[in-house]
């Protein structure tokens, strides 16, 4: 929701009568040169409102208005600058503000890259201090977009769908992005933490959906272009529910320069379903994408959501920090996964980030049972996941 800034308004008169934190609509109006002196006829956006139309009816007031929807008179006049308050008509039209109380994402369904960016769209008009950039593209040329919520302190990436056929991770995460911002714009905790502590203390950084090409083509089949070569990969079977790898036939999760020579010389040779590492190192965009960010951004933590197995990974060749153990006991406590330090398997991305950084990564196998997991399980693995979101951040 947008207002137009009258003489001698402020960013905190506009946090006191909408209730909304004022770093959240300090965060959502980056483009203002200085919050604190704001020129009449500005637009400042109102992160958590929504409007409607509403038409005068016999009798009313702006102040009957106000007081029958329990907002700030102020708020109406705000709203409705060009309105004689005095003056009302029946029939005539002026605009109410909605708080938004209740989830824009629904996941628990087929979610392709398609939904997952109409979900993102609708999420950044209403909460628009949810920053969204595209710092890299798929074989295909789909966004990857990555996702900013919070203040510049600990930075913590968090990332979904590396494999195709587990693409209930985006929207698993999707709908704590949901959460997270709903309790923000609300004044409410998440698991007993408020979710104001978690934007000021972190920030997230997230690509929801590594690989979309993939996931387009388990879901919904293969692209018009290259419609054969998927096929030919997949061994003549049209039937993707059994495919992890990008487009190209490339496990992304095998791509990193974490003994990436090791588990080549004993994964498949070619392209093809899954598990193949690629010719060379971060071959594809996806993975280039991914490093150039880590490098760059230099994370604090970095969680890597995949299933299946309920365990939580969180070791790679005694590089990590002692402060990986602790997080991975208190993940482990408030999911009821399995921490585990050690596992025969090379070039991840986690694997990678330790190597490289030396900071706490962590793989999570969410659910249990053979991917691509069924969606009757998104509940229960919601419920697991939510504590470690919120710990993670914390």
């Amino acid at each position: 929701m947008e207002v137009r800034v009258r003489s001698g308004d402020t960013l905190w008169d506009y946090s006191r009568l909408f209730s909304i934190p004022v770093i959240l609509i300090i965060d959502s109006n980056t483009d203002i040169e200085n919050p604190n002196a704001l020129h009449a006829g500005q637009s400042i956006k109102i992160p958590g409102y929504t409007t409607e139309t509403y038409t005068i009816q016999s009798g009313d007031t702006f102040w009957k208005i106000a007081q029958s929807r329990q907002i700030d008179i102020e708020v109406l006049l705000l709203l409705n600058q060009h309105v004689n308050p005095n003056g009302l008509q029946i029939g005539q039209n002026i605009m109410i503000p909605i708080r938004v109380a209740s989830m824009i994402v629904h996941g628990k369904g087929r979610y392709d890259f398609q939904k997952m960016t109409r979900d993102l769209n609708r999420l950044e008009a209403v909460y628009p201090f949810m920053k969204r950039t595209v710092p890299g593209k798929s074989v295909l040329g789909l966004p990857l977009h990555l996702i900013r919520i919070g203040q510049k302190g600990r930075k913590v990436q968090i990332n979904a769908a590396y494999h195709a056929n587990e693409w209930i991770t985006t929207a698993i995460f999707m709908k704590f992005l949901n959460e997270y911002m709903l309790a923000l714009t609300n004044g409410e905790a998440i698991k007993g933490v408020p979710a104001i502590t978690m934007y000021t203390n972190s920030e997230l950084s997230a690509v929801p959906m590594v690989n979309p090409d993939g996931v387009n083509l388990v879901l919904n089949g293969p692209p018009e272009e290259p419609e054969e070569e998927p096929i030919r990969l997949n061994r003549g079977n049209r039937d993707f529910s059994g495919w992890k790898a990008n487009i190209r036939g490339v496990d992304l999760n095998k791509q990193f320069p974490a003994n990436w020579e090791f588990e080549k010389e004993r994964k498949p040779k070619q392209p093809g379903p899954r598990d193949f590492p690629g010719h060379s190192p971060l071959s594809e965009p996806e993975t280039k994408t991914m490093a150039e960010l880590a490098t760059r951004e230099k994370y604090d933590r970095l969680l890597a959501l995949h299933t299946q197995g309920r365990e939580i990974y969180w070791g790679y060749k005694g590089l990590e920090p002692t402060e990986s153990r602790v997080l991975a006991q208190d993940f482990a406590r408030l999911s009821g996964y399995e921490a585990v330090c050690y596992v025969d398997s090379y070039a991840g991305y986690k694997d990678w980030f330790i190597q490289e950084f030396r900071k706490p990564g962590f793989t999570i196998e969410l659910g249990h049972g053979q991917n691509p997991l069924p969606i009757g399980q998104f509940d229960e693995i919601y419920a697991n996941m939510l504590g470690i979101f919120v710990r993670a951040l914390t």
